[in-house]
Protein backbone atom coordinates (compact mmCIF):
# COMPACT_ATOMS: atom_id res chain seq x y z
CA UNK A 1 0.00 0.00 0.00
CA UNK A 2 1.29 3.59 -0.91
CA UNK A 3 2.29 5.74 1.33
CA UNK A 4 -0.28 8.19 2.67
CA UNK A 5 0.63 12.20 1.82
CA UNK A 6 -0.59 14.70 4.15
CA UNK A 7 -0.42 18.95 3.16
CA UNK A 8 0.43 20.76 6.29
CA UNK A 9 -1.07 24.48 6.64
CA UNK A 10 0.53 26.32 9.85
CA UNK A 11 1.89 29.89 9.04
CA UNK A 12 4.26 28.98 11.81
CA UNK A 13 7.43 28.44 10.93
CA UNK A 14 8.43 26.35 14.40
CA UNK A 15 5.21 24.77 14.78
CA UNK A 16 4.88 23.46 11.17
CA UNK A 17 8.39 22.45 11.62
CA UNK A 18 7.59 19.88 14.46
CA UNK A 19 4.41 19.08 13.05
CA UNK A 20 6.31 18.10 10.01
CA UNK A 21 9.16 16.20 11.71
CA UNK A 22 6.07 14.09 13.86
CA UNK A 23 3.83 13.39 10.68
CA UNK A 24 7.26 11.76 9.16
CA UNK A 25 7.64 9.51 12.08
CA UNK A 26 3.99 8.37 12.18
CA UNK A 27 5.48 6.89 8.52
CA UNK A 28 3.54 9.30 6.36
CA UNK A 29 5.04 11.73 3.75
CA UNK A 30 4.82 15.45 3.97
CA UNK A 31 3.17 16.80 0.65
CA UNK A 32 4.29 20.22 1.42
CA UNK A 33 3.76 22.94 3.82
CA UNK A 34 1.69 25.84 3.39
CA UNK A 35 1.97 29.21 5.04
CA UNK A 36 -1.60 30.29 4.00
CA UNK A 37 -5.30 29.59 2.77
CA UNK A 38 -4.52 30.73 -0.68
CA UNK A 39 -0.84 28.68 -0.54
CA UNK A 40 -2.75 25.56 0.47
CA UNK A 41 -5.24 25.71 -1.83
CA UNK A 42 -2.42 25.57 -5.06
CA UNK A 43 -0.63 23.00 -3.02
CA UNK A 44 -3.63 20.61 -2.67
CA UNK A 45 -4.18 21.07 -6.31
CA UNK A 46 -0.73 20.59 -7.35
CA UNK A 47 0.27 18.04 -5.19
CA UNK A 48 -2.96 16.54 -4.91
CA UNK A 49 -2.53 15.06 -1.23
CA UNK A 50 -4.39 11.99 0.78
CA UNK A 51 -5.13 14.35 3.82
CA UNK A 52 -4.72 18.17 5.05
CA UNK A 53 -3.80 19.11 8.07
CA UNK A 54 -5.01 22.58 8.63
CA UNK A 55 -4.09 25.25 11.35
CA UNK A 56 -7.45 27.37 11.43
CA UNK A 57 -5.34 30.15 12.32
CA UNK A 58 -4.01 30.09 8.65
CA UNK A 59 -2.92 33.73 7.58
CA UNK A 60 -3.92 35.53 4.69
CA UNK A 61 -7.45 35.74 2.32
CA UNK A 62 -9.02 32.92 2.77
CA UNK A 63 -8.08 31.47 6.08
CA UNK A 64 -7.99 28.45 7.66
CA UNK A 65 -11.83 27.50 7.74
CA UNK A 66 -12.40 29.01 3.71
CA UNK A 67 -9.31 27.62 2.29
CA UNK A 68 -10.34 24.14 3.85
CA UNK A 69 -13.85 24.52 2.05
CA UNK A 70 -12.34 25.46 -0.91
CA UNK A 71 -10.09 22.35 -1.02
CA UNK A 72 -12.83 19.75 0.15
CA UNK A 73 -15.58 21.41 -2.55
CA UNK A 74 -13.17 21.25 -5.01
CA UNK A 75 -10.75 18.26 -4.47
CA UNK A 76 -12.57 15.91 -2.48
CA UNK A 77 -9.61 16.22 -0.14
CA UNK A 78 -10.36 15.27 3.73
CA UNK A 79 -9.42 18.17 5.80
CA UNK A 80 -8.57 17.86 10.07
CA UNK A 81 -8.58 20.84 11.76
CA UNK A 82 -5.60 22.04 14.16
CA UNK A 83 -7.58 24.48 16.46
CA UNK A 84 -7.68 26.03 20.07
CA UNK A 85 -10.73 26.48 20.91
CA UNK A 86 -14.31 24.81 19.54
CA UNK A 87 -16.60 27.17 21.37
CA UNK A 88 -16.72 29.68 18.86
CA UNK A 89 -15.11 28.20 15.46
CA UNK A 90 -17.80 27.68 12.84
CA UNK A 91 -17.63 26.76 8.98
CA UNK A 92 -16.84 29.29 6.70
CA UNK A 93 -20.69 30.80 6.35
CA UNK A 94 -22.17 27.38 6.30
CA UNK A 95 -23.85 27.15 9.44
CA UNK A 96 -21.98 24.72 10.78
CA UNK A 97 -19.74 23.56 13.52
CA UNK A 98 -16.13 22.41 12.98
CA UNK A 99 -17.08 18.66 14.32
CA UNK A 100 -19.63 18.72 11.18
CA UNK A 101 -17.87 19.95 8.86
CA UNK A 102 -14.44 18.41 9.22
CA UNK A 103 -12.28 15.89 11.37
CA UNK A 104 -10.50 17.81 14.21
CA UNK A 105 -7.93 18.18 16.75
CA UNK A 106 -7.72 20.83 19.86
CA UNK A 107 -4.31 22.42 20.49
CA UNK A 108 -2.64 20.88 22.87
CA UNK A 109 -2.83 17.52 21.73
CA UNK A 110 -0.88 14.30 22.43
CA UNK A 111 0.90 12.90 19.30
CA UNK A 112 -1.20 9.64 20.03
CA UNK A 113 -4.47 11.46 19.44
CA UNK A 114 -3.57 13.34 16.36
CA UNK A 115 -2.37 9.59 15.36
CA UNK A 116 -5.49 8.13 15.92
CA UNK A 117 -7.41 11.14 14.29
CA UNK A 118 -5.17 10.71 11.26
CA UNK A 119 -5.68 7.49 10.95
CA UNK A 120 -9.42 7.38 10.93
CA UNK A 121 -9.64 10.00 8.52
CA UNK A 122 -8.04 8.20 5.95
CA UNK A 123 -10.06 5.16 6.64
CA UNK A 124 -13.37 7.46 6.18
CA UNK A 125 -11.75 8.45 3.30
CA UNK A 126 -10.77 4.76 1.78
CA UNK A 127 -13.88 4.12 2.36
CA UNK A 128 -15.92 6.58 0.96
CA UNK A 129 -13.66 6.17 -2.10
CA UNK A 130 -14.67 2.55 -2.86
CA UNK A 131 -18.07 3.03 -2.32
CA UNK A 132 -17.62 5.60 -4.92
CA UNK A 133 -15.87 3.17 -7.40
CA UNK A 134 -18.43 0.51 -6.34
CA UNK A 135 -21.09 2.98 -7.65
CA UNK A 136 -18.86 3.71 -10.60
CA UNK A 137 -18.64 -0.17 -11.47
CA UNK A 138 -22.39 -0.23 -10.86
CA UNK A 139 -22.89 2.61 -13.66
CA UNK A 140 -20.82 1.31 -15.97
CA UNK A 141 -22.26 -1.98 -16.55
CA UNK A 142 -26.31 -1.30 -15.52
CA UNK A 143 -28.20 -1.99 -18.54
CA UNK A 144 -30.65 0.26 -17.22
CA UNK A 145 -30.45 4.13 -17.81
CA UNK A 146 -29.16 5.70 -14.21
CA UNK A 147 -28.67 8.98 -13.86
CA UNK A 148 -28.13 12.11 -11.34
CA UNK A 149 -30.35 15.31 -12.11
CA UNK A 150 -29.62 18.70 -10.42
CA UNK A 151 -32.34 20.27 -8.88
CA UNK A 152 -31.44 22.60 -11.19
CA UNK A 153 -32.84 20.70 -14.47
CA UNK A 154 -29.46 19.68 -15.52
CA UNK A 155 -28.09 15.92 -15.57
CA UNK A 156 -25.11 15.54 -13.43
CA UNK A 157 -24.46 12.35 -14.07
CA UNK A 158 -25.13 9.68 -16.84
CA UNK A 159 -24.15 5.83 -17.29
CA UNK A 160 -23.56 4.65 -20.94
CA UNK A 161 -26.78 3.28 -21.68
CA UNK A 162 -28.11 6.79 -21.95
CA UNK A 163 -25.55 6.92 -25.30
CA UNK A 164 -26.55 3.41 -26.31
CA UNK A 165 -30.64 4.13 -26.04
CA UNK A 166 -31.09 7.68 -27.41
CA UNK A 167 -27.64 7.86 -29.33
CA UNK A 168 -26.32 11.17 -27.69
CA UNK A 169 -23.10 11.72 -25.76
CA UNK A 170 -23.15 12.25 -22.13
CA UNK A 171 -21.69 15.30 -22.87
CA UNK A 172 -24.15 16.51 -25.07
CA UNK A 173 -27.27 15.42 -22.69
CA UNK A 174 -25.61 17.15 -19.77
CA UNK A 175 -25.15 20.49 -21.55
CA UNK A 176 -28.83 21.61 -21.72
CA UNK A 177 -31.91 21.45 -19.18
CA UNK A 178 -33.12 17.51 -19.27
CA UNK A 179 -37.03 18.99 -20.09
CA UNK A 180 -35.51 20.15 -23.57
CA UNK A 181 -35.16 16.23 -24.65
CA UNK A 182 -38.60 15.92 -23.64
CA UNK A 183 -41.21 15.17 -26.34
CA UNK A 184 -43.21 18.35 -26.18
CA UNK A 185 -46.29 16.74 -25.06
CA UNK A 186 -44.97 15.23 -22.14
CA UNK A 187 -43.02 18.05 -21.05
CA UNK A 188 -45.89 19.75 -18.73
CA UNK A 189 -46.89 16.31 -17.01
CA UNK A 190 -42.68 15.67 -16.42
CA UNK A 191 -42.37 19.04 -15.21
CA UNK A 192 -45.46 18.74 -12.80
CA UNK A 193 -43.82 15.09 -11.53
CA UNK A 194 -40.53 16.58 -11.74
CA UNK A 195 -41.80 19.54 -8.74
CA UNK A 196 -43.52 16.48 -6.68
CA UNK A 197 -40.46 14.81 -6.35
CA UNK A 198 -38.47 17.71 -5.40
CA UNK A 199 -41.05 18.65 -2.88
CA UNK A 200 -40.31 14.92 -1.44
CA UNK A 201 -42.24 13.02 -3.51
CA UNK A 202 -41.24 9.77 -5.50
CA UNK A 203 -41.66 9.05 -9.03
CA UNK A 204 -42.94 5.30 -9.70
CA UNK A 205 -43.34 3.69 -13.45
CA UNK A 206 -43.59 7.14 -14.94
CA UNK A 207 -43.67 7.21 -18.28
CA UNK A 208 -42.73 9.73 -21.25
CA UNK A 209 -40.62 10.22 -24.39
CA UNK A 210 -36.94 11.19 -24.72
CA UNK A 211 -35.95 12.51 -28.38
CA UNK A 212 -33.26 11.19 -30.03
CA UNK A 213 -30.09 11.96 -32.07
CA UNK A 214 -31.85 10.37 -35.64
CA UNK A 215 -35.35 12.61 -34.40
CA UNK A 216 -37.13 9.83 -33.28
CA UNK A 217 -38.65 9.20 -29.62
CA UNK A 218 -38.33 6.49 -27.44
CA UNK A 219 -40.55 5.56 -24.44
CA UNK A 220 -39.23 5.68 -21.15
CA UNK A 221 -40.53 4.05 -17.70
CA UNK A 222 -39.10 5.64 -14.64
CA UNK A 223 -38.95 5.44 -11.14
CA UNK A 224 -37.36 8.48 -9.14
CA UNK A 225 -36.50 9.83 -5.15
CA UNK A 226 -34.63 13.29 -3.70
CA UNK A 227 -31.99 13.48 -2.19
CA UNK A 228 -32.18 17.05 -0.57
CA UNK A 229 -28.30 17.00 0.89
CA UNK A 230 -27.16 16.60 -2.68
CA UNK A 231 -30.19 18.63 -4.43
CA UNK A 232 -29.99 15.59 -7.26
CA UNK A 233 -32.65 13.05 -7.90
CA UNK A 234 -31.38 9.37 -8.62
CA UNK A 235 -33.39 8.18 -11.33
CA UNK A 236 -33.55 4.67 -12.86
CA UNK A 237 -35.17 4.67 -16.12
CA UNK A 238 -35.93 1.61 -18.58
CA UNK A 239 -36.50 1.80 -22.42
CA UNK A 240 -40.31 0.45 -22.88
CA UNK A 241 -40.62 1.21 -27.02
CA UNK A 242 -40.52 -2.30 -27.99
CA UNK A 243 -43.17 -3.22 -25.59
CA UNK A 244 -45.01 -0.21 -25.57
CA UNK A 245 -45.66 -0.92 -29.61
CA UNK A 246 -46.65 -4.48 -28.64
CA UNK A 247 -48.98 -3.32 -26.18
CA UNK A 248 -50.59 -0.95 -29.10
CA UNK A 249 -50.59 -3.59 -31.41
CA UNK A 250 -52.11 -6.10 -29.20
CA UNK A 251 -55.07 -3.48 -28.55
CA UNK A 252 -55.32 -2.82 -32.22
CA UNK A 253 -56.48 -6.30 -32.91
CA UNK A 254 -58.46 -6.70 -29.69
CA UNK A 255 -60.40 -3.85 -31.32
CA UNK A 256 -60.56 -5.49 -35.31
CA UNK A 257 -61.79 -8.37 -33.26
CA UNK A 258 -64.55 -6.97 -31.44
CA UNK A 259 -65.56 -5.04 -34.68
CA UNK A 260 -65.34 -8.41 -36.67
CA UNK A 261 -67.17 -10.15 -33.83
CA UNK A 262 -69.84 -7.13 -33.77
CA UNK A 263 -70.07 -7.95 -37.43
CA UNK A 264 -70.53 -11.65 -37.16
CA UNK A 265 -73.51 -10.81 -34.78
CA UNK A 266 -75.16 -8.55 -36.80
CA UNK A 267 -75.42 -11.45 -39.48
CA UNK A 268 -76.92 -13.53 -37.24
CA UNK A 269 -80.12 -12.01 -36.74
CA UNK A 270 -83.20 -13.21 -38.95
CA UNK A 271 -83.41 -11.50 -42.36
CA UNK A 272 -86.34 -10.65 -43.98
CA UNK A 273 -85.55 -11.97 -47.98
CA UNK A 274 -87.75 -11.63 -50.88
CA UNK A 275 -88.65 -15.49 -51.60
CA UNK A 276 -88.37 -14.35 -55.96
CA UNK A 277 -86.06 -11.95 -56.20
CA UNK A 278 -83.70 -12.44 -52.72
CA UNK A 279 -83.28 -9.00 -52.07
CA UNK A 280 -83.08 -8.20 -48.02
CA UNK A 281 -85.35 -5.62 -46.59
CA UNK A 282 -82.97 -3.64 -44.17
CA UNK A 283 -84.56 -1.70 -40.33
CA UNK A 284 -85.90 1.46 -42.83
CA UNK A 285 -88.39 -0.85 -44.49
CA UNK A 286 -85.94 -0.64 -47.92
CA UNK A 287 -85.19 -3.68 -50.15
CA UNK A 288 -81.72 -3.98 -50.77
CA UNK A 289 -79.65 -6.73 -52.92
CA UNK A 290 -77.70 -9.39 -50.79
CA UNK A 291 -74.65 -7.72 -52.22
CA UNK A 292 -75.84 -4.31 -51.10
CA UNK A 293 -77.04 -5.28 -47.35
CA UNK A 294 -74.13 -7.23 -46.42
CA UNK A 295 -71.71 -4.14 -47.94
CA UNK A 296 -73.57 -1.36 -45.77
CA UNK A 297 -73.35 -3.23 -42.28
CA UNK A 298 -70.01 -4.80 -42.58
CA UNK A 299 -66.28 -3.86 -43.70
CA UNK A 300 -67.08 -7.03 -46.70
CA UNK A 301 -65.66 -6.55 -50.42
CA UNK A 302 -67.72 -8.48 -52.95
CA UNK A 303 -65.40 -9.84 -56.07
CA UNK A 304 -67.63 -11.94 -58.40
CA UNK A 305 -66.84 -15.27 -59.92
CA UNK A 306 -69.05 -18.44 -60.89
CA UNK A 307 -69.11 -21.55 -58.75
CA UNK A 308 -68.72 -25.11 -60.54
CA UNK A 309 -73.16 -25.72 -60.55
CA UNK A 310 -73.95 -22.22 -62.37
CA UNK A 311 -70.69 -22.76 -64.90
CA UNK A 312 -72.06 -26.13 -65.61
CA UNK A 313 -75.75 -25.33 -65.74
CA UNK A 314 -76.26 -21.94 -66.76
CA UNK A 315 -72.80 -20.62 -68.41
CA UNK A 316 -71.95 -23.89 -70.67
CA UNK A 317 -75.33 -23.31 -72.13
CA UNK A 318 -75.19 -20.17 -73.45
CA UNK A 319 -71.89 -20.09 -75.06
CA UNK A 320 -73.04 -23.55 -76.65
CA UNK A 321 -76.34 -21.87 -78.07
CA UNK A 322 -74.21 -18.52 -78.67
CA UNK A 323 -71.57 -20.73 -80.75
CA UNK A 324 -74.63 -22.79 -82.29
CA UNK A 325 -76.83 -19.71 -83.70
Amino acid sequence: MATARILIVNGEVRAASELQTTITAFGYEVAGVARSGRQAIDLAAQTRPNLVLMDIAAEGNPGGTEAAEAIRVSSSIPVIYLIADTSTAGAAGRGETLAEAFDQVTKPYADRELRITIEMALLKEAMKRQAHELEDRFFAVSIDMLCLLDFSGYFKRLNPAWEAVLGFTRDELMSKPFIEFVHPDDRERTLTQNRAVRGGGQARSFENRYLCKDGSHRWLLWNAAPDFDEKVIYSVARDITDPKKAEEEREKLVRELRAALAEVKSLQTILPICSYCKKIRDDENYWQSVEGYISRHTNTTFSHSICPSCYEHKVTPQLDDMNNP
